[in-house]
């Protein structure tokens, strides 16, 4: 029994030590145009007006620095709309300041209590809708910061009739304590290499919530944000429906910032588990096939079984090795210091990356701004109230 255990650990290691060596040129090959990405598109004189629809939820982290960041943009003629839901949010007078800032022409302040279904951030976003002026649309959530080009860069594929959303990847960063780290390891570490292997492969396509643009009409031809309000994952939503309508998803190789803030561990642990669980109902498939890319902690339990002898300590330490080399690679590529000098922390990370993942499948409950909901099984969501 315990031999069989040994050999089924070493196919996740092997597989996830195949896949961080498959990952790095994939990273390189998807971040190779990034001045010819950004430079295509629109001719100056003729970039669309834009409208940033930003819903707003508490006080975040750095919150008055990123949405500002918005406001400070090199293109001509664009409007952001920041929307809350409820009038005594915290957030609001930040927002207000930020209007009085940069001009009521600029920035437009929506506080709507609508509820068109169980997803907060949509029913923030139909609010904020109801204000916006003009045809190309840009979600972008509260917590991410831009550079002034970043209008450009997501506006340009749009030129090409075939592309129906554009969408960017991201870079966690400002991560403070150690399980901030971790969330940051999670992500710029492990989530956004695979994005990037699938997308230079096509073993996927991709839709992040963090910045989707596309014009008001394809929303429209997709049901409108009224129809995303009961999912859990609206990003992927909106992307599916966009494939499906024959239209074509742009990711350029643009990175955006998200700010890391998590006040504990309890919710660290708990983000965890809710963004594994998106990811899996989302693409099931994918997400179980994961387990064969997990070397480090499969490494571990191989070591463990081999009671640490000299094979097993040769096949962790392998593992750890090919793991950090590649991962510093990939985050050296992108930009992300922060990442590199959290490296210490990664193989910890991809153990209680197993743990989540394991969860996962386990939980269909998630808590969501303090309500428990039940998740279906096709992602939509339904108060727990409401299943008892």
């Amino acid at each position: 029994m315990i031999e069989w255990l040994q050999w089924f650990c070493l196919i996740p290691v092997v597989g996830g030590s195949l896949f961080g060596l498959l990952c790095l040129p994939a990273a390189l090959w998807f971040c190779r145009d990034r001045a010819a990405s950004a430079a295509s598109g629109f001719s100056e004189g003729q970039w669309p007006p834009v409208t940033v629809l930003k819903p707003v939820y508490g006080l975040e982290k750095d919150l008055k620095a990123n949405l500002r960041t918005m406001c400070l943009q090199d293109y001509p003629d664009y409007q952001v709309v920041f929307s809350a839901q409820r009038s005594d949010d915290p957030a609001i007078p930040i927002l207000h300041e930020l209007q009085r800032e940069f001009g009521a022409g600029r920035v437009t302040v929506v506080v709507k209590n609508l509820q068109a279904g169980m997803n907060g951030k949509v029913n923030n976003l139909i609010g904020g809708l109801t204000e916006a002026k003009h045809e190309i649309l840009v979600i972008s959530d509260s917590d991410i910061r831009v550079r002034p080009d970043y209008l450009k860069a997501v506006v340009a594929p749009l030129a090409d009739p075939a592309v129906g959303c554009v969408c960017t990847p991201f870079k966690a960063v400002n991560a403070g304590c150690w399980y901030e780290k971790l969330e940051l390891l999670s992500m710029n570490a492990d989530f956004i290499p695979s994005v990037m292997f699938a997308l230079t492969t096509g073993a996927s396509n991709y839709s992040n919530g963090q910045s989707i643009t596309l014009r008001r009409e394809a929303l429209a031809k997709i049901g409108g944000l009224e129809s995303l309000a009961e999912y859990l994952v609206e990003d992927y939503e909106i992307g599916r429906r966009i494939w499906e309508s024959g239209k074509r998803m742009a990711v350029p190789p643009y990175f955006i910032e998200a700010t890391v803030d998590l006040k504990s561990v309890a919710q660290w642990w708990s983000h965890q588990v809710y963004w594994d669980q998106n990811t899996r109902f989302a693409q099931p498939g994918g997400f179980a096939a994961t387990v064969l890319t997990r070397s480090v902690p499969f490494a571990l339990l191989y070591a463990c079984l081999r009671l640490m002898d000299p094979v097993g300590l040769t096949v962790l330490g392998g593992a750890v090795s090919i793991r950090l080399v590649t991962t510093a690679l990939i985050l050296g590529r992108i930009g992300d210091r922060e990442g590199l000098r959290s490296l210490w922390l990664l193989p910890l990370r991809d153990v209680t990356g197993l743990a989540s993942w394991a969860l996962a499948f386990t939980q269909r409950t998630v808590v969501w701004r303090g309500v428990e909901f039940v998740l279906t099984r096709n992602g939509r969501l339904v108060p727990r109230e409401a299943r008892s």
